[in-house]
């Protein structure tokens, strides 16, 4: 009898694995409340300004009263959970004409609220979004920039996701941060990268919400299901050597930014297959930049979301009516509906890595002039598995899979290496998985 409730257990361990649905993702999704994004939204725009060089003593007016509401926004939740949450203000002092939008010394203030894994609690999925707000001119810190959708919305998803999240535990920690500094250039990314270089962290990769409030573009799309994800092919701090080794063995799209986009798509799709996520093969937007890119640029993978289809008359614009045109980012613009649904994409991906184990550090590939694609990586601390992903050269996505069980090496037969680009994730208990690691050694 216990050979048989130890063989039904391992079949239902199976089944989990193969189904790869966790209904406490779903959860999760409902959990996500429209009401309180509105709240948190309409409570930052009341700040008047949260312009990086605007007031810092009143506490009502000013990025100094925004960030200390935030502040404490995460340690009501903070209390909610037992003290779940590490919440601290990490800064760095820009000197004036450090840049052309820095017309003072200005201390660039980040607030972030961090949630210890109990297996690895220096391995980190980050979730920001900004602080600070504009208006038409960069450098006025003093005219009313209610900032409601760039980026109240992305800071108030980020408040609502730590509630959220903070009634769960996870083998991975998650951090939460409002990030300052971004319309001046990208400050608060800067420093919040080079804070967790030098303390060791182990980043998996950083969930950047920059506009996910707006559903009616200037193009005359309204859309309340279709956002983008933008990520860049390879990380700028690649070496001559992979450079070269791309050219003659593919992965041209696929970086660690790029796998992160990825999987990001693919538990939207499981989960909430009611949105359309759209990969953008960008960094940015055309010519544009937003705060996963200090990230990026110290090497670690980094992605934007937002709305899809925009509206340039909301943004950094001037409080005003001008041929017929209302401009100006104010609060009726916001669709709260829609960023409750870009916050749930966030929640769902964030819980899915934390929960999931750490990816291979090495998968190498071999089959060169053979019929067959060989695979081998090393074993994952905390893996019940392992999965390998293929798809042609010109997919977006990681169309095949097979689950290959416990082991470290496979043969994928029939299947010829030069017709695919592959990679290998690590399959927890509860079927998360890791994101995909593409090879990154060859074998003959």
């Amino acid at each position: 009898m216990r050979k048989l409730y130890t063989l039904l257990a391992a079949l239902f361990c199976i089944s989990t694995l193969l189904a790869q649905t966790d209904t406490r993702l779903y959860d999760i999704v409902n959990a996500v409340s429209a009401d309180r994004i509105e709240k948190d939204v309409t409570t930052l725009v009341n700040f008047g300004t949260r312009h990086t060089l605007s007031d810092t003593v009143s506490q009502t007016r000013g990025i100094g009263a925004a960030r200390r509401w935030i502040k404490s926004e995460f340690e009501k939740t903070s209390a909610n959970c037992n003290n779940c949450l590490d919440v601290f203000y990490q800064k760095d002092l820009v000197k004036k004409g450090d840049g052309k939008r820095i017309v003072k010394d200005v201390w660039v203030v980040n607030v972030l609220a961090v949630q210890r894994g109990t297996k690895y609690p220096n391995r980190f999925i980050i979730m920001s979004g900004d602080i600070d707000s504009r208006v038409s001119n960069p450098n006025n810190f003093t005219s009313e920039s209610p900032g409601a959708n760039d980026n109240a919305s992305g800071m108030a998803g980020t408040i609502e996701a730590a509630r959220v999240l903070s009634k769960y535990q996870f083998e991975s920690s998650i951090i939460y941060v409002g990030l300052s500094g971004e319309e001046q250039g990208l400050f608060g990314g800067k420093g919040l990268a080079a804070y967790a270089k030098e303390k060791g962290w182990d980043i998996v990769g950083i969930i950047n919400n920059d506009m996910i409030g707006n559903i009616s573009g200037v193009d005359g799309v309204v859309s309340n299901r279709d956002f983008r994800i933008f990520s860049e092919p390879v990380p700028p701090t690649e070496t001559e050597e992979q450079r070269r080794a791309r050219r003659f063995y593919g992965g041209e799209v696929d970086g660690i930014s790029r796998q992160l986009a990825r999987y990001i798509h693919k538990t939207t799709k499981t989960y909430m297959p009611e949105m359309n996520p759209m990969m953008i093969y960008r960094l940015d937007r055309f010519g544009r930049g937003g705060h996963h890119r200090p990230f990026n640029d110290a090497g670690f993978a980094g992605v934007r979301i937002m709305e899809s289809h925009e509206n340039y008359t909301q943004q950094h614009q001037d409080i005003r009516v001008e041929d017929g045109i209302a401009y100006g980012d104010v609060l009726e613009h916001v669709n709260f509906e829609y960023a409750k649904k870009l916050t749930a994409v966030n929640a769902i991906n964030l819980a899915s890595i934390a929960w999931a184990p750490p990816a291979p550090s090495t998968v190498e590939i071999g089959g060169i002039v053979e019929p067959s694609a060989k695979l081998k990586w090393n074993k994952v601390d905390g893996a019940v598995g392992y999965k390998i992903y293929w798809r042609d050269t010109t997919s977006p996505t990681w169309d095949n899979h097979k689950y290959v069980g416990d082991v470290t090496e496979h043969t994928l037969e029939g299947i010829v290496i030069d017709n695919f680009f592959f990679g290998v994730a690590a399959i927890g208990k509860d079927g998360h998985e890791s994101l995909v690691v593409f090879p990154n050694k060859i074998f003959r």
